[in-house]
């Protein structure tokens, strides 16, 4: 089976050999979806393990590459654990940096190594929090025009990308976009620098390695720190929230906002189907369908929970439709049998048959209750728009 084409490999390994010197012991791209390498370097007696981070393929960045890489420095410099930026390289575009040890998740750690993770990582993100935006500023990381706005700018930049590469109807963002602008966060002119998608990190024995990705990051408003990693709790379980709000607040000597906190939390959930939507829709050759799907599913139920949150609003429950037999089930099955049973060395080729079986699998799916799902929702329309629309696209139309 043939292997993935040299994707920026080499172009790398000249950048890694004519800028660090030494010799590439070793190097590889990360089978996913975004192109990140990790390469070796021997130099002078010491080796290098770098990590080779790469511009996103599947939509356009809400900050630019470059821009992550400042704020990552700057953090570096001033005493935040990052990984040590190293440089530049044009094509293809990508920074590099350290690669660090650790886990991102607490699978392997006892709760008492969670708690002491979470606990320095509160004490990280006050410490960000306090520092002077200046040497920020002079980095040129982006900041709203005037502070009473450092809540909304971020909220304003995935809009701006959202508006950009809109091409069908998307009712539900526009819904929650119109009453985030009646109803915005008020930041009450707080501005920090901040990671925003918070709650990412390498960590070991009970310490923070490294904070990672923090691509979003700018100087924005610190609680929206800590609002947006809520979300991640759904995966990753740092423990409970109103007990970390009261440690941060300890920590800095500072109440929380939590008015503040609840409406970033509810704009932050909307941070996958802003970018990605188009992307469902007209997927890139390089895009990992399943994945943005999966995201943009669950990250836009997360909304619906966070806007009943706020307005106190008890949600019904959603009844499954029964699958119904077709004559495309056989076809179906048979197809995700077969993907199954091939298997390769190949890291690449084995992410790309992974991304293949879980579209069959969702195809399938479709088939056996989409009818079902797109009726239940044209009923629904019916209800609202007092009349039913033709097709589901339309409804969508008609209701934006």
């Amino acid at each position: 089976m043939a292997t993935a084409t040299d994707d920026g490999t080499e172009q790398v390994s000249v950048w890694l050999r004519e800028n660090l010197g030494g010799t590439v012991a070793r190097i590889s791209r990360q089978p996913r979806w975004r192109p990140v390498w990790f390469a070796d370097v021997e130099r002078d007696g010491e080796l290098l393990e770098l990590c080779v981070r790469g511009d996103r393929t599947d939509m356009p960045l809400i900050f630019p590459l470059d821009h992550e890489m400042r704020l990552q420095a700057v953090m570096h410099d001033h005493g935040i654990p990052t990984a040590k930026v190293y440089g530049w390289i044009d094509h293809p575009m990508a920074y590099v940096m350290d690669r660090v040890p650790g886990r991102n998740d607490f699978a392997q750690s006892t709760d008492d190594e969670r708690r002491a993770a979470v606990d320095d990582y509160l004490h990280i993100l006050a410490r960000l929090h306090a520092l002077d935006i200046a040497p920020f500023v002079d980095a040129g990381i982006m900041r709203a025009a005037t502070p009473r706005e450092s809540g909304t700018f971020g909220l304003s930049r995935y809009e701006r990308v959202y508006r950009s590469i809109k091409v069908h109807p998307d009712p539900f963002i526009e819904f929650s976009l119109g009453w985030l602008r009646r109803n915005p966060p008020d930041s009450k002119n707080r501005e920090s620098a901040i990671v925003w998608d918070s709650g990412q990190f390498h960590h070991q024995d009970g310490r923070i390695v490294a904070v990672l990705d923090i691509e979003i990051g700018h100087i924005g408003d610190p609680m929206m720190d800590l609002a947006a990693w809520r979300m991640r709790d759904t995966i990753i379980g740092y423990g409970n929230f109103a007990e970390l709000y009261d440690r941060y607040s300890e920590i800095t000597g500072e109440p929380i906002d939590l008015d503040a906190i609840q409406r970033h939390h509810f704009a932050f959930t909307l941070t996958n189907q802003l970018p990605l939507g188009a992307a469902l829709r007209e997927p890139a050759p390089e895009s990992d369908l399943m994945t943005n799907l999966q995201w943009c599913c669950e990250t836009n139920l997360f909304a619906t929970e966070a806007l009943a949150e706020i307005l106190d609003v008890e949600l019904p429950t959603v009844d499954v439709p029964a699958p119904r037999l077709s004559r495309a089930t056989p076809a179906h099955e048979h197809l995700v049998r077969g993907l199954r049973t091939v298997d390769t060395e190949d890291e690449y080729v084995r992410y790309k048959l992974r991304t293949m079986f879980r579209l069959a699998r969702h195809v399938a799916r479709v088939d056996e209750i989409g009818d079902a799902v797109s009726d239940d929702d044209l009923d629904d329309l019916h209800q609202l728009l007092g009349h039913r629309p033709a097709s589901w696209h339309e409804g969508e139309a008609e209701l934006e």
